[in-house]
């Protein structure tokens, strides 16, 4: 088997009928390098369609082109198309032939070529895709995952024909199935060798298994090899040790099928809770949307893997890929450091969230789409969970419970390994019912929704919501709680064999949620709505306020907000207050942590908070005109009380968890200086902080995350632009317009800032600071060096040099 790489050499336009063709219209396409999101740079209009939910991006329809040449020698071999993801119902075509489609824009599929191919000539390749009001988020269009070609011989492993699969751990050895599928698309009987060949995490062979194989024309072969290791590494969120399984033929080595996999059990019980290889973990979960901010929704794979990164210095351990399956590169990152996936599958089934989704392709597609999924993820570590879908309302009805029974036996025929969920929302489930069980809560629907967190308990306790969903949960491994908090304690009494996992939970809740999940034992963990701020669903996560008259009070903001501003860490990868918050409520921070509310909002009348937002603050005491006003510190700390010195003077003191656990809020009036916060438990101090006011001139710094990049499509530079003092201060209160030039071997992929509301374009090479920071992207396009000069009118222009190679 031979697979390259097929990002480079694409084009894309707005597509042509063969009418406006055959009247000679025509629209000059535009070269990319996949991955690539053609809708990011349409225009943002407040009157789309979609409105809100897809960040006011339009409808979009965009054809992909592309002209390789085949040689001659490959006649006789089978030619496939992969594409890991085309939002959205996508038309393949290679020299004006159909050749394939999907409907779901999310899911990798093959396309065969081969009927079509012209030898020894060029090919023309097309594929069409069409997006528009089908999606709650952001989504993006385009060939947004990468693209690959495969060129195999007759008799042939077939793609994902490699499944690597831990059958037991022992004291000294593990005990390995690596199950290979073999074709013979020839016109003869041929016997081939499976030969396996698995190292260990340092590269060296750890074991190795040959079998002979005898397929007739036409058939495949299944080929069985049980392997035992002795004394492996084991793979586990803190030491993600990988193995390797090549797979051959007896062929050319470079034809081999190479498959990391690590070698791990997962099991889950209501009494023990999760646990791998037999030790017990907790998901500290976030759940992540697909779009890579500045990028829009291409998922390049340093992009991908920069998140996890991110993520996981954050203090998480987990991702739930909300709502749709994770790229592969994704996962290679969560194997790589060793953060588990909940692979969530779903949106919607058969009844529509949006005008034109999901769900009229659900009743014929949801088979294909599954086993799609669990082929291109079953051999990733990071895996433990298959999510078969999220919010879905007929999980309340008894024709519902037998499409989650449908689609759980499915999954587990195809992967008998992982366990299977599926994140409800109980509002949802009885929706119908909705009106009399907020009346025997004491309330009717208004409001409800002035305390959401408090209706959505109410709710999900409720004796409909036990009644009407026992038979769709009693299908799955994990039942997954959206905003279900108060039904851990409950099930323990009303269904005891049932294993929960809190899959969707509001931020600013975690304080309280957290010692739930560690008191419940049959609660294996807790994902946060979101770990990463993202495009769309705009403003879910922002403070309203009165005073401010273009404020819409509504879940969804009004235009031109951009992002849902609800993550805990922002659209650039910066951590917001909120993460460090949870990091002391997990127990990963000892040092407490100080946040500002903005001044110029003190006392202002807030007309929307959902609790998907934090507070309105920023970590920073500096605050220019507002010298001698009042001004709100909070102090996020593991302590009874805290207090606040500035240049060493007390300023005020408060106790710890009044309002919020684990957080103390403190009013005094701003001056500059150092403000230093101490933590006390039984008086006795348990650490301090410090915030210093930047001072002086503004310097514009610039610096990449790597130096070195390497000259593929996949790899990337992320450029962090600051505002600072000559002492290295960040000053949060200068916002001004920065601009990037790239020269050389490389490009602006994309630029933006974590600022929720904003008209500025992605493709822009000028970007407005927000609280002191921007973000640019830089993309290498071949072997060379790559300047980088980052300017901003009155101030030192920084140049930075990358080379790739």
């Amino acid at each position: 088997m031979t697979v390259t790489p097929f990002n480079d050499g694409w084009s894309y336009r707005r597509p042509l009928g063969p009418f406006a063709a055959a009247d000679g219209a025509k629209v000059d396409p535009v070269e990319v390098r996949l991955p690539h999101d053609a809708l990011r740079d349409a225009e943002r209009r407040p009157d789309v369609p979609g409105k809100g939910a897809g960040a006011f991006h339009p409808h979009g329809a965009f054809t992909y082109l592309k002209t390789f040449t085949v040689p001659a020698e490959w006649e006789g071999r089978l030619v496939r198309l992969e594409l890991q993801g085309a939002f959205r119902r996508a038309q393949v075509f290679l020299n004006d032939e159909f050749a394939g489609n999907r409907a779901d824009g999310y899911a990798r599929f093959f396309v065969d070529l081969t009927p079509y191919l012209k030898y020894g000539q060029d090919n023309e390749l097309r594929v069409e895709v069409r997006s528009g009001e089908d999606s709650r988020w952001y989504s993006g269009t385009g060939l947004h995952r990468p693209v690959l070609l495969h060129v195999d011989a007759p008799v042939h492993v077939v793609p994902d024909g490699v499944t690597v699969s831990t059958v037991r751990i022992e004291d000294d050895q593990a005990v390995v199935d690596v199950v290979t599928t073999v074709a013979n698309a020839g016109l003869s009987t041929r016997t081939v060798t499976v030969s396996t060949s698995v190292t260990g995490p340092d590269g060296a062979e750890v074991e190795r298994d040959s079998t002979p194989s005898t397929l007739a024309p036409g058939e495949q072969a299944v080929v069985r090899q049980r392997l035992y290791l002795r004394q492996p590494a084991l793979w586990s969120p803190d030491s993600p040790a990988l193995h390797t399984a090549r797979v051959g033929l007896g062929g050319d080595p470079a034809d081999e099928v190479v498959v990391p996999f690590g070698i791990r059990t997962v099991t889950v019980d209501p009494r023990k809770g999760l646990r791998i290889n037999g030790e017990p973990v907790l998901l500290r979960g976030a759940c992540l949307h697909h779009d890579n901010g500045p990028l829009g929704a291409a998922a390049i794979g340093r992009a991908e893997e920069r998140r996890i990164e991110l993520l996981k210095a954050a203090g998480f351990n987990a991702i739930r890929t909300a709502h749709n399956p994770a790229s592969p590169a994704m996962l290679d990152a969560c194997d790589r450091l060793g953060v588990l996936v909940m692979d969530e599958a779903f949106d919607m089934w058969t009844r529509f969230k949006t005008p034109y989704d999901y769900a009229a392709d659900f009743p014929q597609w949801w088979a294909a789409d599954l086993e799609a999924m669990v082929a291109k993820d079953r051999n990733h570590p990071s895996v433990i969970m298959y999510s078969i879908g999220n919010e879905i309302i007929e999980v309340g009805s008894p024709h519902g419970s037998r499409w989650a029974r449908r689609m759980a036996e499915h999954l587990r025929a195809l992967d008998p390994t992982r366990l299977v969920t599926n994140g409800i929302n109980p509002f949802l489930a009885v929706i119908d019912e909705l009106p009399s069980i907020l009346a025997a809560a004491g309330g009717g629907l208004n409001a409800a929704m002035s305390s959401m967190d408090d209706a959505f308990s109410a709710i999900g306790s409720s004796e409909a919501v036990s009644r009407r969903t026992a038979e769709s949960s009693a299908a799955l491994d994990v039942l997954g709680l959206n905003y279900s908090e108060s039904r851990y304690d409950l099930d323990q009494e009303l269904f005891p064999h049932r294993v929960l996992v809190g899959s969707e939970t509001f931020p600013s809740q975690i304080g309280r949620l957290w010692p739930l999940v560690k008191e419940n034992p049959n609660v294996i963990g807790d994902f946060t709505w979101t770990g990463w701020d993202y495009l769309g669903e705009v403003g879910i996560g922002a403070t309203a306020y009165a005073e401010d008259p273009e404020a819409v009070a509504a879940l969804e903001r009004e235009y031109p907000y951009l992002t849902a501003w609800c993550g805990d860490l922002d659209l650039t990868g910066s951590r917001r207050p909120i993460s460090y918050y949870r990091e002391i409520v997990f127990g990963l921070r000892t040092e407490p942590y100080v946040a500002v509310l903005r001044p110029e909002h003190h006392g202002h009348t807030v007309t929307q908070r959902s609790p998907w937002a934090w507070s309105d603050s920023v970590s920073s005491w500096t605050w220019p005109g507002f010298e001698g006003k009042p001004i709100t510190v909070e102090v996020y700390a593991d302590a009874d009380e805290v207090a606040l010195l500035l240049d060493g003077e007390h300023l005020a003191s408060a106790r710890v968890g009044e309002s919020r656990p684990m957080l103390a809020a403190l009013e005094t009036e701003y001056r500059p200086g150092e403000l230093v916060a101490v933590a006390y438990r039984g008086g006795v101090e348990t650490g301090r902080t410090t915030l210093a006011t930047a001072r002086g001139a503004v310097r514009l710094t610039a610096e990449a995350d790597r130096s070195q990049l390497r000259d593929d499509d996949s790899d990337l530079a992320y450029v962090a632009i600051e505002l600072r003092d000559e002492a290295g201060r960040l000053n949060t209160s200068e916002e001004r317009p920065v601009s990037v030039e790239v020269t050389g071997a490389g490009v602006l992929a994309g630029m933006g800032s974590a600022n929720p509301k904003t008209e500025e374009r992605f493709d822009s090479s000028t970007w407005r600071t927000f609280d002191g920071r921007a973000l640019a992207v830089v993309r290498p396009t071949g072997a060379g060096e790559i300047r980088v000069t980052v300017t901003s009118e009155g101030l030192e222009p920084v140049e930075l040099a990358l080379t790739v190679g």
